[in-house]
């Protein structure tokens, strides 16, 4: 390449800056302002051509009139980050661009001449506090993906609903009670994020949404789960946490296709026995309802890999329980149960267990038969003593058995020789002046500490001095 034709220092662009846009620009760690330039004029006998510009972080106040330079070539902008409040109409001349990306910044409207940027494929306006979207916004139909999320809108226009290349949309910490009746017509969405508005329904127009794949409907008002779910064949992510859903009826059963389902934090007393029709499901969220009981069928979920059914009313889990060979975490903390089923042996796969603040008085032999499990918690119970079979659960690392009712530990607590963090703390057993036990941890900074404990460890115990975390005060 020639002496005349080498590519332009970083000052042939922001040579007109202050030094303090010379500055942010150096600072800027998310991108380099980036400029793509043609092959040597020389041979091609063309001008350089910016593409790209970043400004993100730079606590400007407003748009640099130096972006307009390049409106004939700029394809993508970013000025994420700054204090900018109102968007000069010479920057809707930039009709190259294809993303244009403005998050966190202090913006109360999107202008009308948004309609301008008919290229335009991506759009960030998230964080700041624009009310609404104008009707024109129709213009821009090569929009793919909207992130909007965390601004005062109310009501999105209808011509949002003639977005028809719309694949992600995200609207999440809004202000939206409802949709237009005709939202079906987005039919290329994807992902469609609603988070944290006002929502109680869902257009009937929904059930058009045939590529959707995943919906987050989490922190809204919805009372009953909306009917038109049951036709969205292809959903793979279903949010519904954090509203006021009382039951879940069989037609979820249809969504053949769902791997995640998070229904937590309802008033959802009963799970219908069609659960079962969602053969694909992986994590199913249950935690924080009103549950007194769980389908047999839940056994038929063999995909399923997380199961959480903490902060509920159930009084015994199914022993279909022990058909889900996948399992790995399993969370039923919080609940009335007295004992576990025998077929929890059964889950092979089992990595943590938890089951604290509960009535187990005992646990079953089989518990010893789930050999994977690393992490096994059970405070606040009833247990007086532990099975034989719990020192074949050999690479457990972490065991909390606090505030329960123990006076001794199995000889074959001797096994488990992974152990590295073990709770015994108030227990309920017989102390005398020379029983106690020394734990050395192996944190920041070793110490060595004496604790009341229980009144009978099993020796020798070779590995006890290995434990990076062990509590054993307070045992009554």
């Amino acid at each position: 390449m020639c002496t005349s034709c080498r590519p332009p220092e970083i000052n042939l662009i922001i040579s007109p800056f202050l030094n303090s846009t010379v500055q942010c620009l150096e600072m800027t760690t998310k991108r380099k302002l980036i400029g793509r330039l043609v092959p040597c004029r020389c041979f091609r006998g063309e001008e350089e051509v910016i593409s790209v510009l970043d400004y993100s972080h730079c606590s400007l106040q407003q748009v640099p009139k130096e972006i307009f330079s390049f409106e004939r070539t700029l394809e993508e902008l970013y000025l994420d980050a700054n204090q900018i409040e109102e968007l000069p109409k010479q920057l809707f001349n930039c009709q190259a661009l294809k993303k244009l990306s403005m998050p966190d910044n202090d913006l109360s409207n999107l202008p009308t001449t948004i309609a301008s940027l008919v290229n335009l494929k991506e759009l960030d306006i998230s964080k700041n506090g624009i009310q609404e979207f104008p009707d024109n916004i129709k213009c821009c139909k090569g929009l793919s993906v909207v992130e909007a999320s965390v601004n005062p809108i109310t009501k999105l226009p209808d011509g949002f609903t003639q977005l028809l290349n719309l694949t992600q949309l995200f609207l999440n910490d809004a202000f939206l009670e409802y949709l237009p009746a005709n939202f079906g017509r987005l039919s290329k969405l994807r992902i469609l994020e609603l988070r944290e508005n006002h929502l109680k329904t869902m257009p009937k127009s929904i059930h058009r949404l045939t590529q959707l794949e995943r919906l987050d409907l989490g922190s809204n008002e919805f009372s009953d789960l909306p009917e038109v779910l049951e036709q969205i064949h292809n959903l793979k992510e279903l949010w519904l946490d954090n509203n006021s859903l009382q039951s879940i009826p069989g037609s979820i059963g249809k969504l053949r296709q769902l791997r995640y389902l998070d229904l937590a934090k309802n008033r959802i007393e009963t799970l219908d026995t069609e659960i079962s029709g969602c053969e694909a499901l992986e994590d199913l969220l249950l935690s924080s309802n009103m549950l007194q009981h769980l389908p047999d069928s839940i056994g038929m979920l063999k995909k399923l890999t997380t199961l959480k059914v903490d902060d509920n009313q159930l009084t015994s889990l199914p022993n279909t329980i022990g058909s889900l060979s996948l399992l790995e975490e399993l969370d039923c903390s919080c609940n009335e149960l007295e004992c576990l089923p025998p077929t929890i042996g059964y889950l092979h796969s089992l990595r943590t267990f938890a089951a604290d603040e509960n009535f187990l008085s005992e646990l079953p032999r089989e518990i010893g038969n789930c050999k994977n499990v690393t992490v096994m918690s059970l405070r606040s119970n009833k247990l007086e003593f532990l099975p034989d079979e719990i020192g074949q659960m050999t690479k457990l690392r972490v065991l909390n058995l606090s505030d329960n009712r123990l006076k001794n530990l199995p000889f074959t607590f001797t096994k488990l020789k992974d152990l590295a963090a073990l709770w015994l703390s108030d227990n309920q057993v017989y102390l005398s002046s020379h029983t106690h036990t020394k734990c050395q941890t192996n944190m920041q900074h070793k110490h060595e500490q004496s604790y009341q404990c229980v009144n009978y460890i099993p020796r020798p115990i070779p590995w006890f001095y290995l434990f990076n975390h062990c509590c054993l005060q307070v045992n009554l």
